[in-house]
């Protein structure tokens, strides 16, 4: 399969950018999460474009870390200095070449092998 072109793009959402990390969650998952530091709702789940969305937990990592809301607002508690570093977010464009399940298989296993298995948690 020839593929002709890939673009990665990779950010970090920080605290000193007064960035939400659940905000932006909410949205990538489109889903509705609290957030209980500000005590705000960011509602994305009325948007119809999700394609795939599971969080990736590393062996050791207790369950109740797949919890979307849970997982976030814990990060947000954790860091809290304004230069922290609360996520990284990475959007790749998959071949179109791919179907869709061939697409998550190829994203999970990324994931996978270079994120859980380093210990890293991933909400994709």
């Amino acid at each position: 399969m020839e593929i002709k072109s890939l673009h990665t793009h990779v950010d970090i959402v920080t605290g000193a950018k007064g960035a939400s990390v659940i905000a932006k969650a909410a949205y990538n998952a489109r889903d509705k999460l609290q957030d209980e530091y500000y005590g705000k709702t960011h509602d994305y789940s009325k948007k119809t474009d999700l394609v795939f969305s599971k969080i990736f937990l590393p062996e050791r990592v207790p369950k109740e870390f797949s919890n979307r809301e849970y997982l976030w607002n814990e990060v947000e508690k954790i860091e809290k200095s304004k230069n922290s570093q609360l996520a990284r977010n990475l959007l790749f464009e998959l071949p179109r070449e791919l179907n869709e399940q061939e697409r998550i298989k190829l994203i999970s296993e990324f994931i996978e092998e270079n994120f859980t298995s380093k210990g890293m948690i991933a909400d994709c």
